[in-house]
């Protein structure tokens, strides 16, 4: 389903993002507009797809994450049943934040936060038993400097 995407639906989809837990009354306000046109273009950006899934975001160092890497890996098979067993491997791992597929000579980059070094191994070796990888290379990450979610609308 298309959707065209106007001024004030840009305005909605902002205030979303800043804090989607808001109340209407104060997304409307936000946008100069009344609850019910605003809920209205949320329910339309929903049904096109615009809109997700709402979640929350959680302070991974507070929890006890403190290790964020960013998993380098390149392979020499490239065949669909590797490619399915792979996928099935890194959706089952909540440790993978992050995975996409690359263009060039690294062939997938994974972010993957771990509470420590220890286990980081550990996601390691259980990934590499399960899919055979020509070449891994592990960056720690040692600050983050941004990280966003929201799009610039």
């Amino acid at each position: 389903m298309s959707v065209r995407i106007d001024a004030t639906d840009k305005k909605i989809l902002a205030a979303l993002q800043a804090d989607a837990a808001q109340s209407l009354d104060d997304i409307a306000k936000a946008v100069g507009s009344s609850k019910t046109p605003v809920w209205n273009r949320i329910r339309k950006l929903r049904e096109a797809g615009v809109i997700g899934q709402h979640t929350v975001l959680l302070d991974a160092e507070a929890l006890g994450f403190e290790a964020c890497f960013f998993v380098l890996i390149r392979t020499s098979e490239h065949d669909a049943d590797w490619q399915g067993r792979f996928l099935k491997a890194l959706k089952s791992r909540p440790e993978v934040q992050e995975a996409h597929r690359l263009a060039g000579d690294i062939d997938y980059i994974l972010k993957v936060r771990v509470r420590n070094a220890r286990a980081y191994d550990t996601f390691y070796q259980a990934l590499i038993s399960e899919v055979k990888v020509h070449n891994v290379t592990a960056l720690l990450s040692m600050e983050e400097i941004k990280s966003t979610v929201a799009l610039p609308l």
